[in-house]
């Protein structure tokens, strides 16, 4: 009932009406406080109040306006008429003046909700909260080329910071200028994509931040490209078909996600593939993931997609938390579709050796304004020291940095944290300690909001007008309340070893002022009290304390706090003590060890295991199963989160290992005693090898056998294919018909195909499904059954008989089988009758006229090829009972190949057996014998044994016992199966026969052979299955009997049956034939070989070798033979091993009979010898020998490498070379560009192919291929576009081909292109650049007066110009000095008369175009008399020039030398031309110069060629070379 409001201007009291819409307050509390209720009024009060006030008087006549009689009935009419208009008057100004006031009182409320509103962001101002998106992102999908917004509105505060990411990269507007445009206007957040393209195709998100946290938006942007444009999809042409809803699909399952295997800290993707009919784009299917039946929800720890045929679930962190089974459930046309498969996620590598796994499952409970109670699942410990304790860390939200809650560790998985600030939000996370050191963090937990939840109980909403909503708090009603009241109901809600909890409701009333709470303590009695939270301010009704006393009882109570004062005390708690861990009380403590377990194969790689649950469970968080190998002492955890049932299947095992299994129960408490190890089981797919499915198939044909109304009893036909092993366990699951979630009916297996359902509501219908499980394990369920009512049977009647099947189905017969019903009525079956009608039709025939005692029945007389069913019913003494379910249709036709059973002996034995030969088989068959169509099993007299498609039932002891009809069905096949019926005849017969049999002979595995020994002897033997001690034989050779003597030796060996004769001296005389008789008690047998003919002289040669061979080896000998390897550094060794050698045994090389010394002897002690041959090539082609020889004899071996061999050490070679080949190396010269390649070693013999463009390159002018001991190259000359594209080299060794690629093309071409051109016009102007070509020496020394000729040879293209410097001064020709340039060719610079003031540096610089040289000589001028000056430093003594011999000096030759890199002075005169810089492609190394007719020292360039002879010259001149490019361009 919605509460009456008293308007503002008539309340007795100063309360204010208060609007709030603060976010937290989610739910709408409608609360009337009692005082409230007495002073309110009803609207029809408060209008009639109004009415009252507004009244006036009725009017009345005064005294002096009396008339007389007449004048009054005048006066009356008249009044009455006035006073009618009046009255009328009246109520129409009072009914006008309470609509005024109404409206009055209106306009009132109304300004005063405006004002409210008006103050709500002040009021919001003041309350924490986290980001929030009002509108969120969606998704969009444009054109190419076309611009995008994408915008969001969010809330918070403080205002949050918003920040856009792509793909989880954060969007920069400034990487890609004029790309991203990001705006906030009015609090609205959008990123503007300008002309999208493909590549923008991507997952958008916006991320809002304040310091209480984060919230995230999320969108797709999907960006479609025109037709023809490479895009198959058109956007726009797909029709939205609305009407077609995502339940309506057909959905079929496909590839599934198998069980998987995960580590924490790691990702994994489950994956299920499905064909959607039909499919389209913008419809997808339903999806739903469970993880242990829970519903998952996308989020950033799982995503989830469904479309392109597949549905996926991604874990990107995965933690423990994530283990479980997963279950995918589609909604479809028809119902669902589900598959499920388990996850296992083990621990990541511990921090430190030893330390524990991490905890998982951290959630936040009883969530208060500064206290949380945080619990967690212990991790399991194996091989691990026990868990000591745990430690919980806490962090504010959107913060990375953690804090430890508690200062020691905790032993409970509990833990109380205090100490929140109110509206901040914290995520928690838990570690746990052992000997060994601390865990791994646990994932942390969901962030929770530290708010006090009794606020939202102390509001009330009140709707006014339905427009707006009016939040009152219990302050305004409570009035103006100072002190508050006392808390009520204080007791302890966690009770631990470590600590107890305490927990109390808040006072009331409380009053407005901030309100905290004090806490006092005494043992229990004594009333002594003492506060225990004296440093710390309680703004929660729960307060953890630590400090307790073991063994003794404590008392609580509680203040109520504020600025005005203290209430009064709580009533105290009841008496708490601290329990033990062990505990006193069932509930606490750890559990007891779970019961026995049972292990039994599943698959080839897992285990199925079952337990008994603890005597003791004590509130069960879940078990965890650990394995070991047998005989290893490490034990494994199975899972690493605890599971809740007391059945699981352990994957991942390896094949055939053999296992223990142990189990361990969890609480909050920790973990519980080991239980006792399993039997041990080996890991197979199945009883026989090779079995790839070990598991049964789905059991089917689920039918009602009798109801009570409380209870169903159930039956079903056992699966049609058994995995390999007897079914011997079934699982049932039921659930209610209109619900989609199954519940298991029995934990412990079901041995036989009835299971009785309990507790079941009489009238509800019911749907069940049934698992088989075997040896190998539990199998796939079957189909839902039908619904089924649960609803009494009380018929009198018996119920129908059940699991119909089939046996010898042949072409006019078969075989019915069935079993007794299980609701035999109001008295005991008698017999049956079976009834049969072809397939489709409803005109049943009863095959019995009289009902059979039996429950099989042969039915004669059928349609060969027709189909028909089946159903029987019982008798009892009441009638015919209900009709059995309608069996499977069976078709009167035999199997193609089917075979009877065949009686008779074993030729060998003498066994009588019954056999059938199976038309078809499959690896999991069985052969299922029965006699009478009574299962036979281990029985005494008779053995079953099967071999391939044959199975044999042999009588171990035949007589008239045996006698009867025996039938055999194979199991997992279509029906194969027979029957045959023994009779007496036929047994006496085959007694007979078997008496004949049974004197067996000498049976032989093998006949008599040969073979030739060392030495030369020759050995005849034969091996029998079995020999007795008392065995007599004889060996007769060309029918004489021959005995162990001098030249034979005759044994025989009774444990493995062989007996033998060795002949030491096999000759020409020992051709004939040879005979074995052999004699073992009544058995007896013989065996012969004829050794004659070509047989005889193969084994006489083969006898003559051997005796060879061991000559041979009396002496050094060859134990091996030559042959060849091939180092990594492609060296090609001959090799061989020696034998029987001595320190005086030679060891010769020999090539075609010439010998070979290797640089390192052989050394025949140590058993091998190699003759290493470098560099290999066609050159090796030859015969190779090794002769070993001592005192003793010799030996030799003969190796001849060519034609294959040849082919092979290439190919050898080849291989190593082209595993070390580089990659292609770019390399440009003058003549064009060159490719590369490097590798270990390289031979013209090796099969290699230069490729361009898939095309082979022959070599040619154009294209020259050659190579280098390291490296192979192909040069491209004169390069044009034509040769642009990509080349490769392969190499091949006969077997794999080593493929090396390079592409020229684009950029690489163009920038080799360039320097190719740069080198070829580089070395043409070093070949035409001006220089000297000889005739100048490096210092000439001469008398004055005389005349000194400087010539020289110089050549350029075209011809260059010559300059002439003293002491870098040019000089100008004279008569004194004379500067002569003859022909283009000859340089002279004649000084008559020389002087001293002639001595200096001389230099020529001849330039060209091209390029230049710059020579110096150095002149020295000595007066008559005076002694020749020494030389210089390294020079050898020069006669001085005299005028008879000739007018010039005698120069002093110098050698040419590289150029210079360091620059010449230039002359200083102003026309001497600008520096030039020397081309870096310039190598004047490479420049051909003719040689000098004398002797010189070393230069890295050869010595040019005088044109005219010169004395010789002494040792070089220090002075710069003369070979040195001019640093001066050519003067023009």
């Amino acid at each position: 009932m919605a509460s009456k409001v008293i308007p503002w201007y008539k309340r007795k009291h100063g309360s204010r009406v208060k609007t709030d819409y603060a976010y937290q307050h989610s739910k709408t509390v409608v609360t009337q406080h009692a005082e409230r209720k007495s002073s309110s009024k009803s609207a029809s009060q408060v209008q009639a109040q109004a009415t009252e006030a507004m009244a006036e008087p009725a009017y009345t006549i005064p005294e002096f306006r009396q008339r007389a009689a007449e004048e009054t009935e005048e006066y009356q009419r008249v009044s009455t008429n006035v006073g009618k208009g009046l009255a009328v008057i009246q109520e129409e100004l009072s009914r006008m003046r309470i609509t005024t006031k109404a409206r009055v009182d209106s306009l009132n409320i109304q300004r005063e909700v405006r004002d409210m509103m008006a103050k709500r962001p002040e009021y919001l101002d003041d309350i924490p909260k986290m980001p929030d998106f009002l509108v969120a992102l969606r998704p969009h999908t444009v054109w190419e080329k076309t611009p995008v917004k994408l915008f969001c509105t969010v809330q918070g505060n403080p205002r949050p910071i918003v920040k856009w990411y792509k793909g989880g990269a954060p969007v920069d507007p400034l990487s890609a200028p004029g790309k991203y445009k990001i705006e906030n206007k009015y609090g609205v957040h959008s990123l503007i994509i300008s002309r999208c393209a493909v590549s923008d195709t991507a997952e958008y998100s916006a991320v809002a931040t304040n310091q209480h946290g984060t919230a995230t938006s999320k969108a797709t942007v999907t960006v479609k490209r025109a037709s023809g444009a490479g895009e198959s999809c058109h956007l726009g042409l797909v029709p939205h078909l609305t009407e077609i809803h995502p339940s309506k699909l057909e959905v079929t399952l496909l590839d599934r996600f198998k069980v998987s295997f995960g580590v924490e800290g790691g990702s994994i993707s489950l994956v299920c593939s499905m064909v959607v009919i039909p499919d389209l784009p913008n419809v997808p299917p339903i999806a739903q993931w469970y993880r242990d039946d829970k519903l998952l929800k996308a989020g950033k720890l799982a995503e989830m997609s469904v479309g392109g045929g597949a549905a996926r679930l991604t874990l990107p962190h995965l933690a423990k938390d994530d283990e479980g089974l997963y279950t995918l459930r589609i909604f479809t046309k028809d119902g669902t579709a589900e598959h499920s498969a388990y996850l296992f996620v083990s621990d990541a590598a511990p921090s430190a050796a030893g330390a524990p796994g991490a905890p998982m499952s951290v959630k936040a409970y009883d969530i208060n304004s500064d206290y949380v109670l945080v619990a967690w699942k212990p991790p399991n410990t194996v091989n691990e020291a026990a868990i000591s304790g745990y430690f919980v860390d806490r962090c504010e939200a959107g913060s990375d940095t953690w804090v430890q809650c508690n200062d020691a560790p905790v032993k409970v998985c509990k833990y109380p944290v205090h100490g929140l600030k109110v509206g901040r939000s914290y995520h928690f996370r838990v570690r746990a300690v052992n000997s060994a050191g601390i865990s791994r963090p646990s994932r942390k937990s969901d962030k929770v909001t530290a708010l006090d939840d009794a606020e939202s109980q102390r509001l009330q909403v009140i709707k006014i007008e339905g427009r707006y909503d009016i939040v009152i708090k219990d302050d305004d009603l409570e009035g103006y309340v100072t002190i508050p009241g006392e808390p009520t109901d204080v007791h302890a809600s966690e009770v631990f070893k470590s600590y107890v909890v305490l927990s109390w409701s808040p006072p009331s009333p409380r009053g407005r002022a901030p309100l905290w709470y004090v806490i006092e303590k005494c043992l229990a009695g004594t009333g002594a009290w003492q506060r225990i939270n004296t440093a710390v301010k309680l703004h929660s009704p729960r307060y953890p304390v630590f400090d307790l006393q073991d063994g003794q009882k404590y008392q609580f109570r509680v203040y109520s706090v504020n600025l005005y004062g203290s209430s009064e005390a709580s009533a105290p708690s009841e008496p708490v003590e601290k329990v033990d861990e062990d505990g006193s009380e069932v509930s606490i403590g750890v559990p007891s060890a779970p019961g026995q377990v049972i292990a039994t194969r599943n698959t080839k790689s897992s285990v199925f295991v079952q337990w008994d649950a603890p005597k003791s469970p004590k509130n069960l968080m879940g078990y965890y199963i650990d394995g070991r190998v047998v005989g290893a002492k490490e034990w494994f955890p199975c899972n690493h989160k605890p599971f809740k049932h007391t059945r699981f299947v352990v994957h991942g095992l390896i094949p055939g290992e053999t296992y223990a299994f142990r189990v361990q129960a969890v609480n909050v408490f920790g973990l519980s005693e080991e239980s006792q190890e399993s039997s041990p089981i080996a890991v197979e797919p199945a009883l026989g090898k090779g079995v790839e499915y070990a598991t049964p198939s789905a059991p089917f044909g689920i039918t009602m056998l009798s109801c009570d109304g409380a209870s169903i009893t159930l039956a079903w036909k056992s699966p049609k294919h058994c995995g390999g092993s007897k079914v011997n366990a079934y699982y049932v699951d039921k659930r209610n018909a209109d619900s989609l979630v199954w519940k298991e009916v029995n934990q412990s297996a079901i041995t036989e195909r009835t299971c009785t359902v309990e507790n079941l509501t009489e009238g509800t219908f019911y749907e069940f499904k049934v698992q088989a499980g075997n040896m190998a394990g539990v199998g796939v369920p079957s189909a839902p059954s039908a619904p089924m009512k649960c609803e009494a049977w009380t018929m009198d009647e018996p119920g129908p008989a059940y699991d119909l099947s089939f046996s010898e189905v042949r072409g006019h017969s078969l075989v019915v089988l069935w079993k007794a019903p299980v609701y035999t009525g109001a008295s005991a079956v008698t017999g049956y009758f079976v009834e049969m009608a072809k397939k489709g039709s409803s005109e049943f025939v009863t095959l019995n006229e009289e009902a059979v005692s039996h429950r099989y029945l042969q039915a004669t007389g059928l349609e060969e090829g027709a189909t028909y069913v089946f159903k029987v019913r019982a008798v009892n003494a009441s009638g015919v009972g209900k009709a059995s379910q309608l069996s499977e249709p069976v078709c009167a036709k035999a199997l193609p190949g089917t075979k009877e059973i065949l009686a008779s002996v074993d030729e060998e034995t003498g066994d009588i057996f019954l056999s059938l030969e199976a038309c078809e088989i499959c690896e999991t068959s069985k052969f299922v014998w029965s006699k009478n169509y009574k299962p036979i099993g281990d029985c005494p007299r008779v053995s079953v044994s099967t071999k391939g498609r044959t199975s044999r039932l042999t009588f171990t002891s035949p007589d008239k016992d045996d006698l009867g009809r025996y039938s055999v069905v194979v199991t997992d096949t279509d029906g194969v199966s027979g029957s045959h019926t023994l009779t007496e005849d036929a047994l006496n017969t085959m007694l007979e026969l078997s008496y004949a049999i049974r004197h067996p002979v000498v049976p032989l595995k093998h006949g008599l052979n040969y073979e030739i020994l060392e030495k030369g002897h020759v050995r005849f033997w034969l091996q029998a299955v079995k020999l007795s001690p008392s065995v007599s034989y004889r060996f007769i050779v060309n029918d004489k009997e021959v005995t162990s003597g001098e030249g034979h030796k005759i044994s025989h060996d009774v444990a493995t049956g062989v007996i033998q004769m060795t002949v030491d001296h096999f000759t020409r005389a020992n051709e004939g034939t040879y005979t074995v008789q052999i004699h073992d008690g009544k058995a007896k047998t013989q065996s012969s070989l004829v050794l004659v003919g070509d047989v005889f002289k193969a084994a006489l040669k083969e006898a003559e070798f051997q005796r060879k061979e061991h000559i041979r080896k009396q002496g050094p000998h060859f134990s091996e033979y030559l042959y060849f390897t091939v180092t990594e550094d492609c060296t090609v060794m001959l090799a061989c091993k020696v034998a029987n050698v001595k320190k005086e045994t030679t060891f010769h090389w020999y090539k075609e009979d010439d010998e070979i010394v290797p640089e390192t002897p052989p050394n025949v002690m140590s058993g091998a010898c190699a003759l290493p041959i470098p560099l290999f090539s066609r050159k090796d082609h030859g015969v190779y020998k090794a002769v070993l020889g001592d005192d003793r004899g010799k030996d030799t071996s003969v190796f001849d490498i060519s034609g294959q061999v040849f082919d092979d050490i290439i190919n050898a070679i080849a291989h190593i070379a082209g595993a070390s080949a580089s990659d292609l190396v770019l390399q440009c010269t003058p003549e064009g560009i060159r490719l590369q390649c490097y590798m270990s070693y390289y031979t013209e013999e090796m099969k290699t192919v230069w490729k361009h463009k898939e095309s082979k390159i022959a070599s040619s002018e154009k294209m020259r291929i050659g190579g280098t001991a390291e490296m192979a190259w192909m040069q491209i000359c004169d390069p044009s576009d034509k040769e642009k594209g990509h080349y490769s080299i392969e190499i091949s060794d006969g077997v794999k081909t080593h493929t090396r690629t390079f592409d020229l093309s684009g950029q690489a071409y163009t920038d080799a292109y360039e320097e190719y051109l740069r080198l070829k016009a580089a070395a043409f102007a070093e070949k035409n650049r001006g220089r000297v070509v000889g005739g100048l020496p490096d210092v000439v020394t001469i008398m004055e007066q005389k005349s000194l000729s400087l010539t020289c040879t110089v050549w350029g293209e075209p011809t260059p110009e010559v300059t002439w410097f003293k002491n870098e001064q040019e000089v100008a020709s004279t008569e004194h000095t004379k500067v002569t340039f003859d022909g283009g060719k000859f340089a002279s610079l004649v000084i008559n008369q020389v002087t001293p003031d002639d001595s200096g540096k001389y230099s020529i610089n001849v330039r060209n175009k091209y390029g230049g040289e710059f020579v110096e000589i150095t002149v020295s001028v000595y007066r008559h008399g005076e002694k020749i000056p020494e030389p210089k430093l390294g020079q050898p003594k020069t006669p001085a020039a005299t005028p008879a011999a000739t007018p010039a000096a005698t120069p002093v030759p110098r050698s040419p030398a590289p150029p210079s890199k360091t620059p010449t002075p230039t002359p200083s005169k102003s026309h001497t031309p600008a520096p030039s810089v020397k081309s870096p492609g310039s190598t004047p190394a490479s420049t051909p110069v003719p040689k000098s007719p004398t002797p010189v020292p070393k230069s890295p360039t050869p010595t040019p060629k005088s044109p005219t002879p010169t004395p010789s010259r002494g040792v070089k001149s220090p002075t710069p070379p003369r070979f040195m490019k001019s640093p001066t361009p050519p003067r023009k």
